[in-house]
């Protein structure tokens, strides 16, 4: 465990640290911060708009970076244009926690059954589980796609097809490379749809 010495002598670990960086007075720094992320991406993470992703189940190391790159301007976004603006690498560590520690949520309507096994085969096939995990919950950098709202990942999916992804993973582009827009369609219908 590091030790960090203060200047009488008394030292510290640095798991006190991460303690207190994870204490209510820490929350209510980020509050105002999570209030904006809510206005798009809901109150309980889970987006209820078009094409906006939710946040909520996400894990941690994959939100911690894609908040520094749209912060840093390498993924640019217009409508997060600005909130990330002075935000040090500590609120966004908390913010990525607190989206981590949300239960993900998705209530789509049923699904197509032909449009599920055809979505499935594909998940199964371009082998998704390798990275995402076999039940698509995301790891580490990786997000999860269980559930995610069905149009935001068929968007999403067709910005790395067609090289628009910009500030993004560039193995998704490999991976979707010569899939049909349909194809991609059946897929962001089936991972829609199961269970996170």
């Amino acid at each position: 465990m590091v030790k960090m010495s203060l200047a009488r002598g008394v030292s510290t670990t640095l798991l006190g640290l991460v303690f207190w960086v994870g204490s209510p007075v820490w929350a209510q720094d980020i509050s105002a911060r999570l209030m904006a992320c809510a206005a798009c991406h809901g109150a309980d993470g889970n987006s209820q708009l078009p094409n906006i992703p939710s946040l909520a189940g996400q894990p941690k190391v994959f939100v911690e970076n894609q908040l520094v790159i749209i912060r840093e301007g390498l993924r640019e976004i217009p409508a997060m244009k600005g909130l990330l603006d002075g935000v040090s690498d500590a609120e966004i560590t908390a913010m990525a926690v607190h989206f981590a520690k949300l239960p993900a949520r998705n209530a789509p309507p049923p699904g197509d059954p032909a449009l599920l096994a055809q979505g499935k085969a594909l998940a199964e096939g371009m082998r998704c589980g390798i990275c995402h995990l076999p039940d698509y919950r995301g790891r580490e950098q990786m997000p999860r796609l269980a559930a995610q709202r069905e149009d935001y990942l068929q968007y999403s999916m067709l910005q790395f097809k067609n090289n628009q992804a910009t500030g993004r993973d560039t193995i998704m582009a490999a991976s979707l490379y010569g899939v049909s827009d349909n194809d991609i369609k059946a897929l962001a219908h089936f991972l829609a749809r199961v269970a996170p």
